[in-house]
């Protein structure tokens, strides 16, 4: 495998951890929006990621590795959290508040998950420019 598949696979982890990331983002700060009607409220979204195997040249050879690709992000089937406030002027006719979705600690945790995958591409990257430097300076002497 060239250096230059090894940085494209790195690289379409990295695109499929940011995606990730902004999705964690967006669910918790949502995470407390309130909403009188279910409709209304905010779903947790999550990504749906792919590995598509590498391929080379017209004829399609498959290579060793697969890059990640993001095929959607769609939005939770968790029921929302119906919540009694009957003094919240969001309230429906019932007295109930709906709020998203959302485990703040779960996405906590995505997040710390996703920053490390991507923070392991990052360093797989950079000790690829190394290898190649290294190499350069070999060719050199």
């Amino acid at each position: 495998m060239s250096f230059r598949q090894i940085s494209q696979i790195a690289g379409s982890a990295m695109a499929a951890q940011t995606t990730r990331l902004n999705t964690i983002a967006s669910n918790l700060a949502n995470a407390q929006s309130a909403a009188g009607s279910e409709d209304g409220a905010y779903r947790a979204r999550k990504p749906v990621f792919a590995a598509l195997p590498a391929t080379a040249g017209l004829g399609g050879e498959q290579l060793a590795g697969s890059r990640v690709q993001v095929l959607d992000v769609v939005e939770s089937g968790e029921p929302l959290r119906r919540v009694y406030e009957p003094e919240n002027p969001l309230a429906n006719q019932d007295g109930e508040v709906f709020y998203p979705n959302v485990n703040p600690v779960a996405e906590m945790t995505d997040m710390l998950s996703a920053s490390r995958a991507f923070e392991t591409n990052v360093e797989v990257l950079g000790r690829i420019k190394s290898m190649q430097q290294s190499l350069l300076k070999l060719g050199e002497g």
